[in-house]
């Protein structure tokens, strides 16, 4: 590395360098002695201007470092940064010379502790499902028996033609139409949105299925991007996700209307059997051909076979109604004042109503009596009070 003396000046000019002069000598130094560093911190003071461009710091406990990620770079970004988002990130040390302070041109940024998909995967599925975008309420119903079939996909793949055998060993009478997109790589979320938005300007299309064969998780990301969740959420026509195998679960999977576990899971769940239907019917036939004074007989002879069996319950039920009425009855009986006069017992009313009487202090001499016995009531007047 070059000293710099406090007189040292370049060749054929002045002991004093120009600040300009001096920051570029820097920037020199920096940028060919430095070259490619790695570095790791906590983002902080983060803008994202009109530009595209993405300035922020990264910082630790003592220690402050300007960064900026230019347009090109940070629209290859699969997650988001956040403050307070610890990093790992790649770049250059440059030199701003207007403020004379050295920055990081970042050239590749990745999470601390967490990979980069998976954090974009939970940023966007977080997002998303705040809105609503995931809501059960939103899913609509594929049609029992689909005319045409639009399929967003790549044409070449394996996956394809699997579905398309499958959809014609099930309804041959279905119409299938080819949506031909990227499924991987740079731009393929965008083509699969628009694909999407196509097929569902298509006439008489009854559902779309989008998706691909198995791949890294890498290859399926396409799907995981949030351009192609706000197609398949604002398609008018019920949308089939099947993205790679059982295992692999996309964003797409969550907002379409149906998950299908794979491809050709997705033809099983949009067509019907035409074996299976044909059988229903067939059987459905006979029932009709039997015509409905057969359907009345057997009715009838089913009337028959049940009437012995009701008869039985009723009887049964009406005798168990009367032993309950026998028993409340005794019960009644026993509790009857009645009941007591027919031993030998009376009760006694005041004229006017009063009673029974229990006492004789209350009564005077002259007052009239009426007492009840077991059969009849006998009126008298008092003679004398003991």
């Amino acid at each position: 590395m070059t000293s710099l003396g406090l007189f040292d000046g370049l060749p054929g000019e002045s002991p004093f360098w120009s600040v300009t002069e001096l920051t570029a000598h820097i920037r020199a130094l920096i940028q060919d002695d430095l070259g490619t560093v790695a570095v790791r911190g906590e983002v902080s003071n983060l803008a994202r201007p009109r530009s595209g461009h993405v300035y922020f710091s990264l910082k630790d406990e003592t220690a402050t470092l300007r960064a900026v990620i230019w347009k090109g770079t940070a629209t290859r970004l699969l997650f988001d940064l956040e403050n307070g988002l610890a990093v790992r990130a790649r770049g250059g040390l440059d030199v701003y010379p207007p403020r004379g302070e050295y920055q990081l041109v970042v050239r590749s940024i990745e999470p601390e502790g967490i990979g980069a998909l998976d954090l974009a995967f939970r940023q966007t599925y977080a997002r998303l499902s705040a809105e609503g975008l995931f809501d059960p309420a939103r899913k609509r119903p594929l049609p029992a028996f689909p005319r045409r079939i639009a399929i967003v996909t790549s044409p070449t793949g394996a996956a394809v033609r699997d579905l398309l055998q499958v959809l014609r060993r099930r309804w041959p009478m279905v119409e299938a139409i080819i949506v031909p997109v990227a499924v991987q790589g740079a731009g393929a979320a965008a083509e699969i949105a628009a694909g999407i938005a196509l097929a569902d300007r298509l006439p008489d299309i009854d559902v779309i299925i989008t998706g691909r064969g198995g791949g890294s998780r890498e290859d399926l990301w396409p799907f995981n991007e949030e351009i192609v969740a706000r197609a398949i959420s604002k398609a008018r026509r019920p949308i089939v996700s099947a993205v790679g195998h059982e295992t692999d679960v996309t964003i797409s999977d969550l907002v379409a209307d149906v998950r299908a576990l794979t491809p050709t899971d997705a033809a099983v769940r949009c067509v019907p059997d035409a074996g299976e239907v044909r059988a229903r019917l067939e059987t459905l036939a006979k029932g009709l051909a039997r015509g409905p004074h057969d359907q009345i007989d057997d009715a009838r002879r089913r009337l028959d076979d049940l009437q012995p069996r009701l008869d039985r319950a009723w009887t049964l039920d009406l005798q168990r109604k009367r032993d309950k009425l026998a028993r409340q009855a005794g019960r009644l009986e026993a509790l009857s004042p009645l009941a007591v006069l027919g031993r030998g017992y009376s009760l006694t009313f005041g004229e006017d109503g009063e009673g029974p009487l229990r006492t004789a202090k209350a009564l005077r001499r002259g007052e009239r009596l009426r007492t009840r016995l077991a059969e009849g009531t006998v009126f008298s007047r008092v003679e004398e009070v003991d």
